[in-house]
């Protein structure tokens, strides 16, 4: 898989579940207190973490584009 391949996947995944986190019903739940709150704080761990991993898969998209373009630039 590609690095544009997997950030897509990343940002797919990051979409989702940040759809969850804004949910009523994933709200309600938490506000009920019919899971453990703690479940809110780990679904912000998992969008932060994913995060971080999506801006090192952007790293890597931008150094192979820099040197795909200084590739291009030398011929």
């Amino acid at each position: 898989m590609e690095p544009i391949e997997i950030l897509k996947q990343f940002n797919s995944c990051y979409l989702k579940i940040q759809a969850i986190a804004q949910d009523e019903n994933w709200l309600l739940l938490i506000a009920d207190k019919k899971i453990d709150p703690e479940a809110a704080t780990h679904l912000g761990d998992v969008l932060h973490y994913l995060t971080e991993a999506m801006g090192c898969v952007e790293e890597i998209i931008e150094v192979k584009f820099n040197q795909e373009a200084e590739e291009y630039n030398q011929q």
